[in-house]
């Protein structure tokens, strides 16, 4: 089924928690002068436009990145991630929604690779002419390209498989971002056969899996399977705006589960997650759970 298309949901309390846990792993990378390689299995578009297309419709980025962008409060740690979308949107006016693969393009240095996976055949044309343009407004300001085909390769297929080539990367530091859609419950399955595989070619990258939380047992077992991989450690924060619906239809909670996360992770979320909660949560079952694998911590949730 390739009937997914993320900008319905661009800019929702999902991307927040998401692209926020990705910009702080980005940043660590970065901290050591030696490259490093970012693999994107399911990149998307890449950047949505907010008041027209799919991201129009159901207006979802009301439940996460609208809340926070006239916010004077924000914490520090957000800092980044906010300054990364208001560059976006030099006018002030909030119009436009980075996809990870914009994330990590604006924050990649020239020696570092980016590598984006995208199987959907209206996505992958999309996201290719997305960074043509982001390429030719550089180049109209005199500054850094993409320099595609080396800094950047865009590719059409399926980035489970794909990825298992790219490593380890040859400065042997990487970071992988794993943000199926999904639709079919063979994704969920095959997340798992995936990183078994990464992290025997490659233990000590950064794996980062995104996951709905949704009533479903494919969705509540994922996160216990990847706590039993053999990684170093592990990290898993999940961010819930409201309780279920009766009927058990749309999104109200999502996680992120990292591999081999930067020791710094868990107190930067620590500080964010409550200030997501308090913002972003609608009814009294607003929480976040916050549990790590690197020695004993134990689950964190704070409601509403």
């Amino acid at each position: 089924m390739l009937s997914y298309r993320h900008g319905f949901h661009a800019g929702n309390h999902a991307d927040v928690l998401k692209h926020f846990v990705l910009v702080q792993l980005l940043e660590y990378m970065g901290q050591k002068d030696t490259a490093y390689s970012y693999i994107d299995t399911h990149a998307g578009a890449g950047l949505y436009s907010l008041d027209s297309g799919y991201a129009s419709k159901n207006a979802e980025y009301e439940t996460g990145i609208a809340p926070l962008w006239d916010r004077k409060d924000l914490p520090e740690a957000m800092a980044s991630y906010m300054k990364l979308i208001r560059d976006l949107n030099p006018s002030g006016k909030m119009r436009y929604y980075p996809g990870s693969p914009y994330c990590a393009n604006t924050i990649l240095r020239e020696q570092d690779r980016l590598r984006l996976f995208e199987l959907h055949p209206s996505e992958i044309k999309i996201l290719a002419e997305n960074f043509r343009k982001l390429d030719a407004h550089a180049a109209e300001q005199g500054r850094r390209t993409t320099v595609r085909g080396k800094r950047v390769i865009i590719s059409a297929g399926d980035g489970y498989e794909s990825m298992k080539a790219l490593l380890p990367p040859p400065s042997r530091r990487g970071l992988v971002l794993i943000d199926p859609p999904y639709e079919v419950k063979d994704d969920y399955r095959r997340v798992k056969v995936c990183l078994e595989d990464a992290l025997k070619r490659f233990p000590t990258g950064t794996f980062a899996v995104w996951y709905p939380v949704l009533q479903r047992q494919e969705s509540r077992s994922l996160p216990e399977k990847l706590k039993r991989l053999q990684s170093n450690s592990w990290l898993n924060v999940t961010l819930s705006i409201s309780g279920p619906t009766p009927d058990g239809f749309g999104l109200h909670s999502s996680g992120m589960f990292v591999l081999n996360p930067p020791w710094t992770l868990v107190a930067t979320l620590r500080e964010v997650m409550p200030y997501l909660v308090s913002v972003l949560g609608r009814d009294s079952s607003a929480n976040f759970v916050l549990e790590s694998g690197d020695g004993p911590m134990p689950v964190r949730r704070q409601g509403k």
